[in-house]
This record gives structure tokens, C-alpha cells and sequence, in this order.
């Protein structure tokens, strides 16, 4: 039988690159003590007051169709966050409403680019974005974020990256994988180039209230870059809520207005109760947010402490988010032979770099999203880990 070139485009690109993490869970399942540091599931209570809204909502028959758009009281409640943010008017009409920031970032780029087209973004990247822009027909352009200089995107690298096919520059700060924050000064010298090749910026803010010293900073707040930049972002990391699938894309007017097609056939509305949810989420002051943020924090230095001074495996400690990469080169394996030795000798689960692009060989991604003692435990495991094996190699 005969399918669709998509299903091509995206046969190595969907949860392969979880191979790993999908191991340590079956292998928890059979009963194996595992500590799983893989993905970045908040791992603090949601707020009962979203359960409380979510449930009224349900108990007042909202549970019927909705917008396509959005409901109208969530679009002024995200509208309201942005313009508080930026200090310009931003209204409902500059919000579209979808099931979480995967789903906003398909439906962005599925109404920017096409067959022909390229879309510039950050190596190493989040796993889910090549196949975003690969599902479009476009072609993923990496751009190479380098160590040397924080993980931050250089002009210099944007510029040497840009064909006449480019269309648009995909950012994501704060950056998953590993943890860099652009400035302002640095988002600024980045749009001026996406000014002179008339490229959209699309930014991925899902880290935004997870900045642990310094400032926030947005292509979108930028009066310069406002014209051109779509914002995209949710619930699930700043209020703990990943399950609920409630995310938005925030840009100007005619691009939500063109977009909304697409969007409307994809999904005609979110559910109205979530929708209430998300609106009271973004209307009350919580602090979910600042405890993950400070977690976090703590357990980037616990990491540190517990990997000590092993020569082997180097900690990166990142300005944001809710992952440390590791630089683990020293141990002369790869990044999928040393996460998938670490899980089958240590129990320890972590992500290969590689599974955020080529840039991410030798280092291993270790979330930051489980209880601080079993953070310590597995930064001890690791520098064993890595200990033996550059033990194994010089016995050689």
C-alpha cells in the first residue's frame, strides 16, 4: 500500500530518539530500581486551584465545543500576560489556543514554511523540533550553539547558516537542552539579521519563569521584532501541568487570523474547561513556578557536589530550565554508549546528546525533576560509571 511522503519524512524521528528514557521504564515496570532522570516532568504538586477550576468548570456544563480560536476568556487572559511583558497593546486577536506548545509549534510552522523552504534553528536542539519542521516539507538548517560561548546563538553562525530558501529562525530560550538564556543585546543582534533576510522568528518560551539569575528576554518584546516574531508556549512547565495539553501561539493579528484555518481543521477548539483552567492559571499569582525554578537550582550544585572532581564526565551548569548537561568525551564513549552503560550498569536512565542533534555528541542530558537525594545518588553513579570505564580503557 501507498502512504503519504510525511510518514517517510518522520520514520526516524519520532520516539526513537526516547530510546533510552522508554528502556529505563520498562525496566522499572519489571521492577528494576531505576532512577530515572530523562525527561523534564515537573515533579511538584499541581495547584489545587487548577483542579478547582477545572472541575467547576465540568460541573457548570462546560464541556461542550468551543472556539476554534480559543475561548475568548483565555485569549484575554494570555493577551493580558503578554502585554503586561512587553508594554505594548497585545489582545485575543494577536492568541491562538492549542493542546500545548508541540501543538502550537506544528501548527506555526506548518502555516510558515513548505517544500523548498528552510528553517534555521540551534544545534543541539530539542528532540521534537526536526520533526516539526521536517513534517512541513522544509529542511532543518542547524546552526551550531557552541560551549565556548554558553550555548548562545552568535550572530556570526547565524548569518554563515542563511541560503535564500531560509524562511524562518526557530529560537528557544531559556534552551533545552542545556540550560542558556539570550539577553536582550543578544536577541537584538540576532533579529537584525532576520530584519535584513525578512525571516520569521519563531520563539519557543515554554522555560520563561525558569531563569535563575538575570532577566527574561523575548524576541516578541522587542517593538523591532514584534512584526515578525510568534511566540509559543503553555502550561506544562510553569504550573506543573503537562497532562492538560493547554498551550497558545501569540504573534500579530494577520498571522493568527491566517493561521486559524490550519489550526481549526487540525483541532476545532480546545475543551472549554481547560480553557477555564488555563485562564484562572494565568490570572492568579502561584508559586509552582518559583519552587520548580529554585529546585532546580539547588539540584544543578548538587549534581556538581556529587560529581566531585571526576576527571571523566564535566558538569555544564546551566542559567535556566530543568536539565544540567554533562560533558562526558573524556570517557572515550559515545553519548549513546555511555547513557545506555550507565542505565544497564547503574540504573541510572539519563538522554544521549544526540538525541538533540549532532552537535549534542559527547554529553549526556540528566533532568533536574526528582527528589534532591536521588539527584546526589545518581551524580555518584555517574562519576562511577565513568570512572570504570576510563579504568577499563587505560587496563586495555
Amino acid at each position: 500500500m501507498r502512504y503519504a511522503p510525511i510518514t517517510g519524512r518522520l520514520a526516524d524521528l519520532g520516539s526513537d530518539k526516547w530510546a533510552v528514557h522508554f528502556a529505563g521504564r520498562a525496566r522499572a515496570a519489571r521492577g528494576e530500581e531505576i532512577i530515572e532522570l530523562s525527561i523534564g516532568a515537573p515533579d511538584v504538586p499541581l495547584d489545587p486551584g487548577l483542579i478547582a477550576a477545572c472541575t467547576d468548570a465540568m460541573a457548570a456544563g462546560r464541556t461542550g465545543y468551543a472556539d476554534g480560536r480559543g475561548e475568548a476568556a483565555l485569549r484575554d487572559a494570555i493577551a493580558r500576560h503578554y502585554a503586561g511583558r512587553s508594554g505594548r497593546a497585545v489582545t485575543g486577536d494577536n492568541v491562538l489556543c492549542l493542546p500545548g506548545t508541540q501543538t502550537a509549534l506544528f501548527t506555526t510552522m506548518t502555516g510558515l514554511v513548505t517544500a523548498g523552504d528552510e528553517v534555521l534553528v540551534g544545534d543541539p536542539l530539542y528532540a521534537a523540533y526536526e520533526g516539526i519542521i521536517r513534517s512541513t516539507g522544509a529542511a532543518m538548517v542547524s546552526v551550531p550553539l557552541r560551549p565556548e560561548h554558553g550555548f548562545r546563538m552568535q550572530p556570526a553562525d547565524l548569518a554563515a547558516a542563511i541560503t535564500p530558501r531560509a524562511r524562518v529562525l526557530l529560537l528557544n530560550s531559556p534552551h533545552n537542552p542545556t540550560g542558556a538564556v539570550l539577553s536582550a543585546c543578544d536577541i537584538a543582534a540576532l533579529g537584525e539579521i532576520c530584519i535584513r533576510h525578512d525571516l520569521w522568528i519563531v520563539s519557543d518560551e515554554v522555560y520563561e519563569h525558569f531563569v535563575f539569575d538575570g532577566a527574561f528576554a523575548s524576541p516578541f518584546d522587542d517593538p523591532a521584532l514584534a512584526g515578525r516574531t510568534v511566540a509559543v508556549s503553555s502550561i506544562s512547565k510553569s504550573h506543573a501541568a503537562p497532562g492538560f495539553r493547554s498551550g497558545w501561539a501569540v504573534g500579530p493579528e494577520e498571522f493568527c487570523n491566517r493561521l486559524l484555518p490550519v489550526s481549526e481543521t487540525m483541532l476545532f477548539g480546545s475543551q472549554p474547561f481547560i480553557a477555564d483552567m488555563t485562564a484562572w492559571a494565568l490570572a492568579h499569582d502561584s508559586d509552582t513556578a518559583r519552587r520548580q525554578r529554585e529546585a532546580c537550582a539547588r539540584r544543578v550544585r548538587i549534581v556538581c557536589e556529587a560529581i566531585g572532581n571526576e576527571p571523566a564526565v564535566r558538569p555544564l551548569p546551566p542559567s535556566a530550565g530543568m536539565h544540567i548537561l554533562l560533558d562526558i568525551t573524556a570517557t572515550g564513549l559515545s553519548a549513546e554508549q555511555f547513557a545506555w552503560g550507565l542505565l544497564d550498569e547503574e540504573r541510572v536512565c539519563t538522554m544521549p546528546g544526540t538525541s538533540f542533534g549532532a552537535a549534542g555528541e559527547g554529553f549526556i542530558r540528566v533532568s533536574l525533576t526528582s527528589p534532591d537525594g536521588q539527584i546526589a545518588e545518581a551524580g555518584r553513579r555517574i562519576a562511577r560509571f565513568a570512572r570504570a570505564v576510563t579504568g577499563r580503557r587505560a587496563g586495555a
